[in-house]
C-alpha cells in the first residue's frame, strides 16, 4: 500500500452535476450498457468517497464550523444520490442483460439492487435528510462531553482508564460522571430519539410498510433472513450464555470479597487490572507492526502501508466523535481507521478490531463493482471481531508476555459478556419501532424490562438515570444506525469459531480467514459464513460449541 491520506480527493458533488452526469448515463445505457455500467460504478465510488471524507472531517472534528457545514451539506445531497442511483438500478434490472450485470457489477448485486429499490422514493427524501441532521446532532452532544474524573476534565471515550481502575471508589466516580450527563441531557436524548423513531416510521408508512422494522432490514440488505431469525438467535444467547456470564460475575464478586457486583464493577474484569498496552499511542503501533508481521506477510505489508500513508487516527482528543470505525475511499481502494485511544486495553479492542475491517476492505479492492466491496455488516464484523481472536498468538507484542494470557481470558470474558448485551440493544430496537408512539418514559420501562432477561446480575445501586432505564442511551448505533448492532452478536458466533480453530491450528485458520475477507460482499451473510466452513448462527445449538470451550478454558 503506496497511498498516502493526504493525495485522497474527491470533487465535491452538487445537484446540477449529478443530475447532469445521470442524465449522460440514462442516455448512453441502451446503446453501450457496458461502457454505462462502468462509467456509473465510477461516478457512485466517487461520490461515495467524497461523502466518507465529509462525514471522517466531521467525526474529527465535531466542533470545526466548516467541517460541521460540509456534513450538513453531504447529509442534505445524500437523498438526492439515493434517488438518482435508485432509479437507474430500477432501470439496469429492468433493461440490461443481468449476465452482464454480474459480469460488470458481480453476481450478487443483481439481488442487493431489488432490494435497495424498495428502500427509496422520492416522498421521502426530506425526512431522509432530517434523519442525518437528528444523528449529526446526537453525535455532537456525545462529543461535546466534559467530565470531571479522578481531578483531570475527560471526555465519554476518556472515562474508559478511570471506569476500569482497579480502585472501587474510582470505577464508581467515573460512572456517576458518566450518568450524571446522560441524566442532565436526558430530556434533549429523549426528544431527538422520539423523533427519529416517529420520522422512521413514518418513512416506512410511505413506502408501505407497517413498521420501520422492515424498511430497517431491507436498508441493512439482510436478504436471507429476517426478525424471526434473529429472534430464535436472542433466544440462543438467554439460553446458554446468560448462565456462563452470571456464573464469571458471580466468581469475581467472591474474588474481591464484594457483598454485591454493582454495574461499576463489571468493567475490572482482570482481579490483578486489566491489562493494558505496553506504551502510549507511537509504542503501540510499534508493537502491532511486530505483532502482524509475525502473524503474516499480508497484514504484516498492509499494516505498514496503512501506517506510513495516515491512514490512522487513533489518539483521542477534544470535540472528536467517541467511538471508532474503519471508512473507505473506493476509487483508490484504500480503508481509514478512526479510534479513541485511551490507554486502556479498549485501545487493542479497537485497534484490532477496525484492523479486520480494513484489511477485508483492501483484500476485496479489486472485486468488480461497488456493491460488492463490503458485505452486509453481519458478515463484516466477523472479519473485525475474528481479527480480535486471531491475534491472540501474538498479542505479547502489546501487552507483554507476563500479561498476554490475561489479556486473552478478559477478552473471551468481555465476548461473552458482550452477547446479552447486544441481544438487548437489538430486542429493544425491535420493541420500540413496534411502538413507535410510546413515549419516553415507556421505552425506558421496556429497556428495564429486557435487562432483567438479558443481563438479570445488572445492580446500579446509586446509579439513578440507568436505574430508571436510561443505559441505552449511551449506544449510539441505537440512534445512528437503526438494528446494526446484533450484527456484532451474530458475527461474534462465527469469530469464535476462529477462536477455536485457531487454538488448534493458527495457521490454518488465518488462511481461511483471509480467504473469506477477499470474497468481500460477493455472497450474502449465509453463503460467507458457508463458504468459511462456519456453523450460521441461525443453526440450531449454534453457540453450544464455542461456549461449551469458552467454558472449559475459563475454569
Amino acid at each position: 500500500m503506496e497511498l498516502r491520506f493526504s493525495d485522497i480527493t474527491a470533487p465535491r458533488p452538487d445537484r446540477d452535476t449529478l443530475a447532469a452526469r445521470y442524465e449522460a448515463l440514462n442516455a448512453a445505457l441502451a446503446a453501450a450498457p457496458e461502457v454505462t455500467l462502468r462509467e456509473w460504478d465510477a461516478l457512485r465510488r466517487e461520490v461515495d468517497g467524497w461523502m466518507a471524507l465529509a462525514h471522517l472531517r466531521f467525526a474529527q472534528d465535531t466542533t470545526d464550523a466548516e467541517a460541521k457545514a460540509e456534513r450538513e451539506y453531504a447529509d442534505a445531497l445524500a437523498p438526492v444520490v439515493q434517488g438518482h442511483e435508485t432509479a437507474m438500478k430500477r432501470r439496469v434490472l429492468a433493461e440490461v442483460d443481468l449476465a452482464l450485470v454480474a459480469e460488470i457489477c458481480g453476481a450478487h448485486t443483481p439481488a442487493l439492487w431489488r432490494c435497495d429499490i424498495t428502500t427509496f422514493a422520492p416522498e421521502i427524501a426530506a425526512d431522509l435528510e432530517e434523519e442525518a441532521k437528528l444523528s449529526a446532532r446526537y453525535t455532537a452532544l456525545l462529543a461535546g462531553a466534559k467530565l470531571r474524573v479522578g481531578g483531570e476534565e475527560v471526555n465519554l471515550s476518556g472515562l474508559a482508564p478511570h471506569a476500569e481502575h482497579p480502585d472501587r471508589e474510582r470505577r464508581h466516580e467515573a460512572e456517576a460522571a458518566r450518568w450524571g450527563f446522560f441524566a442532565q441531557h436526558g430530556e434533549e436524548l429523549d426528544a431527538i430519539y422520539d423523533q427519529l423513531v416517529k420520522l422512521r416510521h413514518g418513512m416506512a408508512r410511505k413506502l408501505g410498510d407497517e413498521s420501520f422494522t422492515a424498511l430497517a432490514y431491507r436498508r441493512m440488505r439482510r436478504l436471507d433472513y429476517g426478525p424471526a431469525e434473529v429472534a430464535r438467535y436472542r433466544e440462543e444467547i438467554v439460553a446458554r450464555v446468560v448462565p456462563l456470564v452470571a456464573e464469571l460475575l458471580e466468581a469475581r464478586r467472591a474474588a474481591h470479597g464484594w457483598d454485591r457486583l454493582r454495574f461499576w464493577d463489571e468493567a475490572l474484569i482482570d482481579p490483578a487490572g486489566n491489562p493494558k498496552p505496553l506504551g502510549d499511542h507511537d509504542a503501540l503501533l510499534a508493537a502491532a507492526q511486530a505483532m502482524f508481521d509475525g502473524m503474516d506477510k499480508r497484514l504484516g505489508t498492509f499494516f505498514r502501508g496503512m501506517a506510513a500513508g495516515g491512514f490512522l487516527d487513533l489518539k483521542n482528543r477534544p470535540g472528536k466523535a467517541g467511538g471508532g470505525f474503519c471508512t473507505s475511499f473506493p476509487s483508490q481502494g484504500a480503508p481509514f481507521i478512526f479510534a479513541n485511544f485511551n490507554g486502556t486495553h479498549h485501545d487493542i479492542g479497537v485497534f484490532t478490531h477496525e484492523m479486520g475491517h480494513a484489511f477485508q476492505c483492501w483484500q476485496s479492492r479489486a472485486l468488480p463493482g461497488i456493491d460488492q466491496l463490503w458485505p452486509g455488516m453481519e458478515s463484516a464484523e466477523i472479519h473485525s471481531m475474528g481479527l480480535e481472536f486471531l491475534t491472540h498468538p501474538g498479542i505479547h507484542h502489546l501487552v507483554g508476555e507476563d500479561a498476554a494470557e490475561r489479556f486473552r481470558r478478559m477478552h473471551l470474558i468481555s465476548s461473552l459478556a458482550f452477547l446479552p448485551y447486544g441481544a438487548c440493544v437489538d430486542h429493544f430496537q425491535h420493541e420500540v419501532y413496534a411502538n413507535p408512539d410510546a413515549t419516553p418514559a415507556e421505552r425506558h420501562a421496556i429497556w428495564q424490562r429486557l435487562e432483567r432477561l438479558y443481563m438479570p446480575w445488572t445492580d446500579y445501586g446509586d446509579l439513578a438515570y440507568p436505574a430508571k432505564g436510561g443505559r441505552w442511551q449511551a449506544k449510539q448505533h441505537i440512534y445512528n444506525a437503526p438494528f446494526y448492532y446484533i450484527d456484532y452478536a451474530l458475527a461474534l458466533c462465527c469469530a469464535m469459531q476462529f477462536w477455536q480453530r485457531s487454538r488448534r491450528d493458527a495457521a490454518a485458520a488465518l488462511e481461511a480467514y483471509v480467504a473469506l475477507c477477499g470474497r468481500g460482499g460477493s455472497l450474502p451473510f449465509s453463503g460467507l459464513v458457508d463458504s468459511a466452513g462456519l456453523a450460521s448462527p441461525f443453526a440450531p445449538g449454534a453457540l453450544a460449541g464455542v461456549v461449551e470451550e469458552a467454558r472449559a478454558v475459563l475454569a
